[in-house]
């Protein structure tokens, strides 16, 4: 295959399940822009956790809120449990890898806290783990996810899956439903 050829496949695929993902996925996602804005509202926070690219687009979502999206407003209270690499190899070596982000929301999360999973398989033990630990607490969750959703999406209250198994389709529909959270909610503001 021509290189043009495989680019214009890449494209083509991406926009494709977009597109499968947007017709699934609207009315989750107008769940989710409403839920993160109570949360807000009532002075609660948003916690993002995930492994590897799951782990980025997490810290890219908490930054969007944190600084802005596209319109100069106050900061909305949102973190990453992917950042700190002493807690996280601390937990990891004291405890186990799966407890990493259970951990963090015992010691961070209340109730009224949103806890937001993102899974491209949805089966990330540690992510499922977190999820269990946020339910316990009473707080809001959410899962982001790609294949069926997994383990994961069926533990939270609104989950958002990518109609996908291919990984890199995947995280690029994630980061297109991040970014339409992030404008939306931030219009609340």
């Amino acid at each position: 295959m021509m290189m043009k050829e495989k680019i214009t496949k890449i494209f083509e695929e991406s926009i494709h399940v977009k597109q499968k993902t947007l017709a699934e996925n609207i009315d989750p996602i107008i769940k989710v822009v409403k839920e993160i804005t109570k949360v807000f509202k009532r002075k609660g926070k948003v916690l993002f956790f995930g492994n590897g690219g799951s782990a980025a687009d997490s810290q890219h979502i908490a930054a969007e809120f944190i600084g802005r999206f596209q319109k100069e407003r106050k900061a909305l209270p949102a973190l990453a449990l992917t950042t700190d690499t002493s807690i996280l190899t601390a937990l990891g070596n004291d405890y186990i890898f799966d407890i990493i982000f259970a951990r963090q929301i015992e010691g961070l999360g209340k109730k009224g806290d949103m806890a937001f999973g993102i899974s491209t398989s949805g089966n990330s033990k540690n992510v499922i783990a977190g999820i269990k630990q946020a339910k316990k607490m009473g707080m809001t969750t959410v899962s982001l996810t790609g294949c069926r959703g997994g383990k994961l999406a069926r533990l939270t209250d609104i989950n958002l899956i990518v109609p996908s198994s291919n990984t890199a389709r995947i995280q690029e529909s994630h980061i297109c439903i991040a970014h339409t959270i992030c404008e939306l909610v931030e219009n609340q503001f």
